[in-house]
């Protein structure tokens, strides 16, 4: 799919036994409105609950402003954390912010990467590449561990 596609404001995806939502409220924001943008990870297997293994949070939400090109990454800690789903009960994460930039980058990359990371996003076009990233336990009392990815997309525009 090309960025240049209608992205949709909410997106899901099934792996196993696992539900991966990716949502942002509206598909226009006005600038410096604040921009609402959370994933959600549902169990949906056989157990009552099950442990999953993340980083600082199971989801990330790097983006790409399709009007300049621009990258917006999403950094984040890399503990060992464990959290446990309860079947049916979905884990919800929001979008905190992100960005980054170098004193290498032109001045033009580093004034709208200083108003995202101010969460003031100029005017332009979103794309959320949403990543859930975890693992499981293959069986109780085992280090042997299964790797999860789930992907989506969601779009929107901020309008000034």
């Amino acid at each position: 799919m090309s960025y240049t596609d209608k992205l949709e404001t909410q997106a899901e995806v099934t792996e196993g036994d696992f539900t991966y939502r990716l949502v942002t409220e509206k598909a226009e924001y006005s600038e410096n409105e604040p921009i609402k943008i959370y994933a959600e990870l549902e169990y949906t297997g056989d157990k009552g609950e099950i442990e999953i293994f993340h980083a600082a949070s199971p989801f990330s939400f790097p983006m790409v402003e399709t009007t300049r090109n621009y990258e917006i990454e999403y950094a984040m800690d890399m503990p060992l954390l464990s959290k446990t789903l309860v079947k049916g009960e979905p884990l919800r994460g929001e979008y905190v912010g992100s960005g980054g930039y170098s004193s290498e980058d032109q001045n033009e990359y580093q004034d709208f990467m200083k108003q995202i990371m101010n969460k003031e996003f100029p005017a332009g076009h979103y794309v959320v590449n949403g990543i859930a990233d975890f693992d499981i336990r293959v069986s109780e009392g085992t280090e042997s561990k299964e790797k999860y990815q789930l992907e989506a997309q969601v779009g929107f525009s901020v309008i000034n």
